[in-house]
């Protein structure tokens, strides 16, 4: 029982604040960005509960590599880094895959550096 409290609460807290932060990032301030982007590719806008749960699998798996990340760098090194991986790369991919808005930037850099530093603190303040 005392693993379960040290490791995988902090982990299930800090996934649960990145699921809502993308969910209120994604889903009500840049919502309007993503579906006109894909409405001019012909295509909608994946929102539904599969995709969902998707998105929690992701911000289940970004808690564990910031968490990963914390064991092993300072504070700053480990959010910095685990912001490059988890966000970054992706938008390197989905703007190679041509579904990248990129209207979004103005907004979406700092609202996830912001996430990202604030899983890490959740994660290092709660024992990880």
């Amino acid at each position: 029982m005392k693993w379960l409290k040290a490791k995988v609460l902090p982990v299930a807290v800090a996934a649960l604040w990145i699921g809502f932060s993308e969910f209120l990032r994604n889903e009500f301030l840049l919502k309007r960005f993503w579906t006109e982007h894909y409405k001019s590719l012909g295509l909608d806008f994946p929102s539904g509960p599969v995709n969902g749960a998707v998105w929690m699998l992701w911000s289940l798996v970004f808690a564990i590599v910031i968490s990963v990340f914390l064991r092993k760098f300072t504070f700053i090194q480990a959010a910095f880094l685990a912001w490059i991986t988890g966000f970054v790369m992706m938008w390197m991919v989905i703007y190679n895959l041509g579904v990248l808005p990129a209207g979004i930037f103005y907004l979406a850099i700092p609202l996830s550096l912001l996430e990202a530093f604030i899983a890490a603190l959740i994660l290092r303040e709660t024992g990880n």
